[in-house]
């Protein structure tokens, strides 16, 4: 537990950045999304990074203003915030992050998938396959047709987190809050040899027809594990067997120190995005932390991490659209549950650390207009 003068002094930090943004470290050498803009002209190099709507004023929205052309409002636009139960709409800061976007010229990336982070209403162990299909429905058509077409609305991460790193389809536990997929009560395709679940297909169904100037992204987590990789990529064929846009698949990064190191993980990484681009869709790292697991953190390490991972994206940037997002703008602002990992590029005080540098060294040297 954290002493009392702690904790006054992280409260009295947070009042200061929100009061005075010049109160917010600025890092050495260039701005991240001003080396994308004169290094990567093309448009296929895109960085960001995501925090939420509350953390704005705590530092956060400075950060990202400063260093990010591409957005991603963390949990705001999920359906447990926007849509908890059935006859509860909540569009207040989804409605505000457009507009700030807009207003910013930053491209967004709206995190409102069908998956795991749905409501608490959605994940009762008494939800019928009627029940979630309708629930489903109401909000998918909902978040596309309010938000396609807007200004700086890019990608829509249609479902989520769909296959365990078993190469199982992820389901349903008992209770409400585990992490569990409901959404598979509704069933499965039993003409497809995948048998994949409808959910899937009805998602990109509402999305293919009510999103036709957003790009649909199917993003997953887990690491390199191929099971899983391959059943995500017989799904995507699968979709657009049936006539389905699939625009773009995205992975879900959230890995330990010295991850490169590891069982072929950047061959891996790099066969990926061969496999995405070949197939005509862009690769996402849609949530990027680097955990320091260790009592004694090794933030050059993590640096290293880091580095491999954005290099590894950049060198592939000249066969298709790379985008790379770091999820949570500080260590102070992280998950709880992961704030003692340190998984972020910058500390707590939103100084940068060897990482931030190492990313910004990477995209120094990778480019060339």
């Amino acid at each position: 537990m954290k002493s009392i003068p702690l904790l006054m002094g992280l409260l009295y930090c947070s009042l200061a950045f929100a009061a005075d943004p010049s109160a917010i470290p600025t890092p050495r050498g260039e701005r991240l999304r001003d080396i994308v803009a004169t290094h990567y002209p093309g448009g296929n190099v895109y960085i960001g990074g995501t925090t939420n709507w509350g953390k704005l004023a705590r530092g956060s929205g400075v950060v990202l203003d400063r260093e990010f052309g591409y957005v991603t409002p963390e949990n705001d636009f999920k359906q447990s915030g926007v849509h908890p139960t059935p006859d509860r709409w909540n569009w207040e800061r989804t409605d505000a992050w457009v507009a700030r976007c807009a207003e910013r010229g930053q491209v967004l990336r709206m995190h409102a998938p069908i998956g795991p982070q749905c409501s608490r209403w959605a994940m009762a162990d008494d939800r019928t396959a009627g029940e979630l299909s309708r629930n489903l429905t109401e909000y998918m058509t909902a978040i596309c047709k309010r938000y396609d077409g807007k200004p700086r609305v890019k990608w829509l991460d249609v479902v989520n987190e769909t296959v365990t790193t078993k190469g199982e389809w992820h389901g349903p536990r008992s209770g409400t809050s585990r992490w569990e997929n409901p959404w598979t009560i509704i069933g499965f395709d039993i003409n497809s040899e995948l048998g994949v679940p409808l959910y899937i297909k009805m998602a990109f169904e509402i999305a293919t027809r009510h999103a036709p100037n957003t790009e649909l992204v199917l993003n997953q987590h887990g690491s390199m594990e191929q099971p899983m990789w391959d059943k995500i990529k017989a799904t995507i064929l699968y979709l657009r067997a049936a006539g389905l846009r699939v625009d773009g698949l995205g992975w879900q990064a959230h890995i330990d120190v010295g991850w490169e190191n590891k069982s072929d993980n950047l061959r891996h990484l790099g066969q990926l995005i061969d496999w995405a681009h070949a197939n005509d869709l862009t690769f996402h790292i849609t949530e990027n932390n680097v955990w320091l697991k260790d009592k004694e953190k090794d933030y050059d390490a993590q640096a290293r991490t880091f580095g491999a991972i954005v290099k590894t994206l950049v060198e592939k940037s000249t066969t298709g659209v790379v985008t790379w997002n770091v999820w949570n703008i500080s260590d102070g602002d992280s998950w709880s549950q992961m704030a003692a990992y340190k998984g972020c590029i910058l500390y707590d005080d939103f100084s940068a650390k060897p990482a931030y540098y190492a990313i910004q060294k990477t995209l120094m040297e990778g480019g060339g207009k």
